[in-house]
């Protein structure tokens, strides 16, 4: 990720220490910022015995600022971690810092140098939206939410068993303690939630109070005579570990395995033929699907496309190229390429409008003007999906029966191949056998390659072509409605072709060279937008990622195990809402009912 301007409005005292010029406030103690932060939010929130015996614990905060509470938060987890156990921390910050002014700040306390060496190489960026941050190392995630406070709890998914409330003062900011902020942390917090706070504000004690909080002063640190400790009534109940099954060992697969094992589960995958279809490619290219509305679905892409870059890059051996040009194709690209990349769905910088000599310079031969991806990926599936996935099953899964609370996986000779509690369907068309009802479909996809074929940079225009290790990958068909694997060549024909529309230099260098191609079948849905949650009684599907299975697979996979374990998702809640298996039906319904309506108006009954 390209380094990040400084922040205009963050000023240093004297003193080294960072102050808000947005809010004309610090942004720690300058008596001791650490040792607030242990007194007012560690030790006010109970910690580290509130955590005593529990697999999974989250902890809310309003205010990220420099890092300081999780970095402290983080360096005690650390050492008083039960074993086994997973951190999940949601915290919110509308003006984010940059990673070097994080470090900065955090230099002042040596004693959390490694913790916060881990934090800030994994800093969070600044487009607007939902970002996460792996702490593997510590057993830990951070979800930071860059956008307003209201907005990011209304978001969030999770429930918090300690609330760190930092946000600047209530005088300087009071957007951020409104009794409507206080009733929303308050709704998003599990039973028996502690919160803390350093100010004593007779609105902030009252706002407590009202949304059920019984807050009690504290002795406060340094100047500050007093703080706040507050509790809901109530315990967290620990729920037990399920037998989790997946089916299909495809990208979407792969990345359901590696989402559940990060939040400390195992999962069992079944697949007769892993890393089939799409997934057994030499390449793959990592873009967002581009929407100038700038809506929902954009932002999904765009966040989507964001998790899969970072986590592809920590398989630096996977990667086989970086950067990608998307070609114009019509007229009214330049206005919708222009209208996303000045947009704060991504990183600065990281969409640049190019000219159609700028792209020609890049590719070769004369191109079209375009926009350039610098963060987009090529990967190699078979460098990195293996190690997501583990030790498949190589069985397939022909149904699904209920065994008392659990289900029965069974094979293709009626052999009962495992029982579980959870079972994550991502068989692409396969699964309509196990889930019938879902209206997904095929879109069969041929792509061609050559070795030996000097590449030039991914470009994007309609079809594709991408570097591979050793050459040149372009197609692929788009054939709804078939699902033959065959491989044909009137298709390989057909991809030159479309190749040669936009580089024809290009496409006769690959014409005379020997090509190989596979057939896959893509899965597609009406609305094209991917199905990703819970279809009921402990099953939960990822399914419908039509071309984008290696943008789409790695966020939607762990926001479906969220799902699945009961852990906070890193999806805002309107994006996964649009993602709802139901929703089909839902809008079946809603037809069937105006339907309805109109013929009674017709015929004049009620």
């Amino acid at each position: 990720m390209p380094a990040r301007p400084p922040s205009p409005h963050l000023a240093w005292d004297d003193d080294g220490a960072p102050r808000s010029r947005l809010f004309d406030d610090v942004y720690f103690s300058s008596d001791g910022g650490l040792a607030e932060t242990q007194l007012v939010f560690l030790q006010g929130c109970g910690l580290p015995g509130a955590w005593a015996g529990r697999r999974r614990f989250v902890v809310g905060e309003l205010g990220f600022g420099t890092g300081l509470n999780v970095a402290a938060l983080l360096d005690l987890w650390r050492r008083e971690r039960p074993a086994g156990a997973q951190l999940n921390v949601f915290t919110v910050e509308a003006h984010p810092l940059s990673a070097a002014e994080a470090a900065q700040a955090l230099a002042r306390w040596p004693q959390l140098a490694d913790v916060a060496s881990l934090l800030t190489t994994r800093w969070p960026g600044q487009a607007r939206g939902f970002h996460r941050v792996d702490l593997p190392e510590l057993g830990a995630t951070l979800d930071v939410a860059v956008m307003d406070v209201a907005e990011a709890l209304d978001a969030w998914s999770g429930a918090a068993d300690a609330w760190f409330l930092d946000g600047f003062a209530p005088a300087r900011n009071p957007a951020m303690w409104t009794p409507a902020v206080l009733a929303a942390v308050a709704a998003k917090s599990a039973p028996g939630a502690r919160a803390a706070t350093y100010t004593v504000a007779g609105d902030v004690r009252r706002g407590l109070a009202a949304a059920g909080f019984t807050a009690e002063r504290r002795p406060g640190f340094g100047r500050k005579r007093e703080r706040l400790e507050a509790s809901l009534p109530g315990a967290r109940s620990e729920p037990a570990t399920p037998r989790i099954a997946i089916v299909g060992a495809g990208v979407a697969g792969a990345a359901l395995a590696r989402a559940f094992a990060a939040l400390g589960a195992k999962a069992s995958v079944f697949d007769p033929t892993p890393l089939g279809g799409a997934s057994g490619n030499p390449a793959a290219l990592v873009t967002p699907r581009l929407d100038a509305g700038l809506g929902p679905p954009a932002r999904l892409f765009a966040q989507a496309f964001a998790r899969a870059a970072s986590l592809y890059c920590d398989h630096p051996q996977a990667i086989v190229a970086s950067g990608a040009l998307q070609l114009q194709t019509a007229a009214r690209d330049a206005r919708r390429f222009a209208a996303v990349a000045a947009s704060d769905l991504f990183e600065p910088g990281a969409l640049q409008p190019l000219s159609a000599e700028e792209t020609a310079e890049r590719l070769g031969e004369p191109a079209p003007a375009g926009l350039r991806f610098t963060d987009a990926l090529v990967v190699e599936p078979g460098a990195v999906l293996p190690s997501w996935l583990g030790q498949p099953v190589a069985a397939p899964v022909r149904a699904l029966e209920r065994a008392g609370d659990a289900w029965r996986l069974i094979g293709a000779g009626g052999e009962v191949l495992a029982d579980a509690d959870v079972v994550c369907l991502a068989a692409g068309l396969a699964t309509r056998a196990l889930a019938p009802g879902l209206p997904l479909s095929a879109v069969r996809g041929q792509a061609v390659w050559s070795d030996g074929v000097p590449a030039p940079p991914a470009a994007a225009f309609g079809a594709y072509v991408i570097p591979t290790r050793g050459g040149v990958l372009f197609g692929a068909t788009h054939d709804r409605g078939d699902e033959g694997a065959d491989l044909r060549a009137a298709d390989t024909d057909r991809c030159l072709a479309d190749l040669a529309k936009v580089l024809p230099r290009l496409a006769e260098r690959l014409a005379a060279a020997p090509l190989a191609a596979r057939a896959a079948i893509r899965v597609a849905t009406p609305d094209r937008l991917p199905i990703a949650g819970a279809l009921g009684g402990g099953r939960f599907v990822l399914a419908g990622l039509g071309g984008r299975g290696f943008t789409l697979a790695p966020l939607l996979a762990e926001h479906v195990a969220a799902l699945a374990s009961g852990a906070p998702s890193p999806l805002p809640a309107d994006l996964a809402r649009l993602l709802r298996p139901e929703r089909f039906a839902e809008r079946a319904a809603v037809g069937r009912a105006a339907k309805a309506g109109v013929s009674s108006a017709h015929t004049g009954t009620a």
